[in-house]
């Protein structure tokens, strides 16, 4: 049984093969190229689950391609890359990555890696799949994991749509920052807990009319988020 196809775009040829004959041991397929101009077209006819996305490439580099992904649509990708600096690694988890591994790495780890984003970007419903949120415009369809602002599309990171499933399940409650993360990462994962805040940023900045003043996602102060239970109620 195929679980599907990963994508790999990495330009050090024993890397590649090396990911491909691992993931394809676990039954996945693998399309692979090593050029960076490659990736947006290959990943348009491949149809991937999941993206292995390495940074330093030829033409156009990982953080370029991980935008431009993020600008139509939520596909799970995993950055690869031998930058191991904090600040990079927040970097590209608010672009839209999904996880973020170092060179060196194991490649059953990486595997194991590709396996949990998967689990997370198919997570079991919160609600009955027929349950549609609704607020002021805004309505997120589990079934069909889409998100619409005043009857247009809004394509969010997974993530991102992890964390607006869970504030938008419970409206008035208020998340930790530690809850939310665990909505997007593994537990025991190395991610730092403003990563969120990140996150909300780039998901106000999609969602509300003012990003500087929102009304669906308030800031709980010191603790957290929390979705508005009040039509119209002004950010805290």
């Amino acid at each position: 049984m195929v679980n599907g196809t990963v994508l790999i775009v990495e330009d050090d040829r024993n890397t590649a093969a090396l990911v491909a004959t691992y993931l394809e041991r676990e039954g996945f397929a693998t399309v692979v190229v090593h050029d960076g101009a490659l990736a947006i077209p290959a990943a348009a006819q491949c149809n991937p689950v999941v993206v292995i996305l390495d940074v330093m490439l030829p033409n156009v580099d990982g953080w370029e391609i991980c935008r431009t992904m993020r600008k139509s649509s939520d596909l799970p990708i995993l950055m690869l890359t031998a930058r191991e600096e904090e600040v990079d690694r927040v970097a590209g988890l608010a672009m839209g990555a999904d996880d973020y591994v170092v060179k060196p790495f194991s490649p059953r780890e990486l595997v194991e890696r590709v396996k949990a984003i998967l689990r997370r970007s198919r997570p079991a419903a919160l609600l009955p799949a027929a349950t549609v949120l609704s607020f002021d415009g805004l309505e997120l369809d589990p079934e069909k994991h889409k998100v619409v602002r005043d009857g247009r599309p809004v394509p969010l990171t997974s993530s991102e749509y992890k964390i607006l499933l869970a504030l938008m399940s419970s409206p008035g409650r208020a998340f930790s920052r530690e809850e939310l993360l665990d909505q997007c990462y593994r537990r025991g994962e190395a991610v730092i807990d403003r990563v969120i805040d990140v996150h909300i940023g780039k998901l106000r900045q999609k969602i509300e009319d003012d990003s500087a003043r929102p009304r669906f996602i308030l800031t709980v102060r010191g603790y957290g988020y929390r979705f508005s239970d009040e039509s119209g109620e002004p950010a805290d």
